[in-house]
């Protein structure tokens, strides 16, 4: 890792100011990684709270595919040794608003056999409802 060798030569050479800089960047990258993770375990959890929704009904797929999501969600999202969380229940929902778009589209793929647009199957779901159902699955809200 680039950085890592980077902050040891910054440290030999007592430059303390570059080497917090460099723990600022290592940590902001280690902290996008994170979101990244849960943008997608969203994607998967809106994909099936909008298939169920729009079909009005659910499978143990479905079920069990909206349980890992919200697992891994909420793993990811837990700092081990510090405590907290990365994403807060405000930084959760900006997440929920960027996955949406790419779960309908996927949703219209696999909701109805296939058969619905994006436009068609967004007219059969209520945008508001699915997304407090997302964040009322996760802990951090």
């Amino acid at each position: 890792m680039y950085e890592i060798e980077e902050l040891r030569k910054k440290i030999e050479a007592q430059d303390y100011i570059g080497a917090l800089q460099i723990i600022d960047e290592i940590d902001e990258m280690s902290k996008e990684d994170k979101l990244n993770k849960i943008y997608s375990y969203m994607v998967i959890l809106l994909l099936h709270l909008i298939k169920q929704q729009a079909e009005q009904r659910t499978t143990s797929s479905w079920d069990r595919s909206i349980f890992n999501s919200i697992d891994n969600i909420n793993r990811t999202n837990k700092r081990r040794k510090s405590g907290g969380h990365y994403a807060n229940s405000d930084v959760l929902k900006e997440i929920i608003d960027e996955a949406y778009p790419r779960a309908i589209k996927e949703a219209s793929f696999e909701a109805f056999e296939g058969k619905l647009t994006v436009d068609m199957l967004e007219e059969k779901v209520d945008l508001n409802m699915i997304k407090k159902k997302a964040l009322s699955l996760l802990e951090c809200n």
